[in-house]
């Protein structure tokens, strides 16, 4: 990975972006974009798009999305206690017991303000309290205020709250991080878009950072529409099975470092498919392949019945400790699956059928 595209990894990991927030990080992605892009715009629902446009006659040109959505899970502060303490309710999908005992950073209109996240003390739990997993009506925050006029200084209602964001290394290439899901996304199909600069191109391709995934693909559904694409590509992170106790039986044999995966399925154009499948062989791409039995839940499926529909395909980043603190994915899956990509729209050409 080169320094710039490293560089920037690290900054997306490190600006905040809850959902319905994603204003910060959305500008770290347009001006990375601006060096190989020859078109980048926002809408009004937060959706950057980044072209390059396809050489020869626009109308003959297929459209090709790429989409990796910015938005991390995230906490809003609900309520402020007289004795200055915070309330919060989830934004996304939360497994509370990885949040007890964590630092915090509650982003104001000023700036980030730390905290901590607990709980009543084991000593002074109940053996029934014990038991019990928490809600967040029995979790705060600890921003050290005296009072809550104190606090209502630096906070108000509705402010965003995320995990203190900080890329790790760990050992033989695998990076640890709050938010890979699924920032690692838009840095795949920002560094795709990147690598096709100098490349000659019979499709235009826009690659967008896709705004509110977390509560409902919504960025999805009015990014596709907006494009019109004939054919879509989502990348976001997928389940690792390579940790103890992870059942393989019903998700697969997924191993950090040994690929991006391709999902095959009813979500996924069989076509799409079989030519990235085929590409990753040409080019000694490893990949895995993950069966999908259903709508995946991700923004594939947004992006799949949009208009009259797109042909689509996921690539997932295989990810351990997904929406947790400590999510952690392999530097080599994230590289190929960016140069798989951009294979696959340097060969989209307007013979190109995706009806199965």
């Amino acid at each position: 990975m080169n320094d710039v595209s490293a560089s920037f990894l690290q900054t997306l990991l490190e600006t905040p972006s809850a959902s319905g927030f994603e204003q910060q990080i959305q500008q770290v992605v347009r001006d990375h974009a601006a060096s190989f892009a020859q078109e980048t715009r926002t809408d009004s629902h937060g959706n950057v798009y980044t072209t390059r446009f396809a050489e020869g006659p626009p109308a003959d040109a297929q459209r090709i999305m790429l989409a990796g959505h910015c938005d991390q899970i995230a906490l809003m502060v609900s309520h402020i206690e007289a004795d200055g303490y915070l309330y919060v309710q989830p934004i996304g999908g939360w497994d509370l017991q990885v949040l007890v005992g964590q630092y915090l950073q509650v982003w104001t209109k000023t700036g980030p303000v730390l905290g901590v996240i607990s709980r009543k003390a084991i000593h002074l739990q109940t053996p029934e309290e014990r038991k019990k997993v928490p809600e967040f009506t029995d979790i705060w925050i600890d921003i050290g205020a005296k009072s809550k006029q104190e606090a209502e200084e630096l906070v108000r209602s509705g402010d965003s709250v995320t995990f203190c964001l900080q890329m790790r290394k760990l050992r033989n290439g695998l990076l640890a991080s709050p938010a890979l899901d699924d920032k690692v996304g838009v840095w795949i199909v920002m560094e795709a878009l990147r690598l096709l600069k100098d490349r000659p191109l019979r499709a235009t391709i826009t690659s967008v950072s896709t705004v509110a995934e977390e509560i409902g693909l919504r960025g999805a559904t009015t990014a596709t529409y907006s494009v019109n694409p004939h054919v879509g590509i989502a990348v976001d992170v997928c389940h690792a099975t390579d940790t103890p106790s992870s059942d393989k039986k019903q998700i697969g044999e997924i191993r950090c470092g040994a690929g991006p995966v391709l999902f095959r399925g009813p979500n996924i154009n069989p076509r799409v498919f079989d030519l990235l499948d085929d590409l990753a062989r040409t080019h000694e791409i490893p990949v895995q392949v993950r069966a999908a039995p259903k709508a995946t839940g991700t923004d594939a499926n947004a992006m799949q019945i949009s208009r009259a529909g797109v042909a689509v395909a996921l690539i997932g980043i295989p990810n351990r400790y997904m929406h947790s603190p400590v999510e952690v994915v392999h530097e080599d899956d994230l590289q190929n699956a960016a140069k798989l990509i951009a294979e696959f729209c340097a060969a989209v050409g307007p013979e190109h059928n995706w009806i199965p």
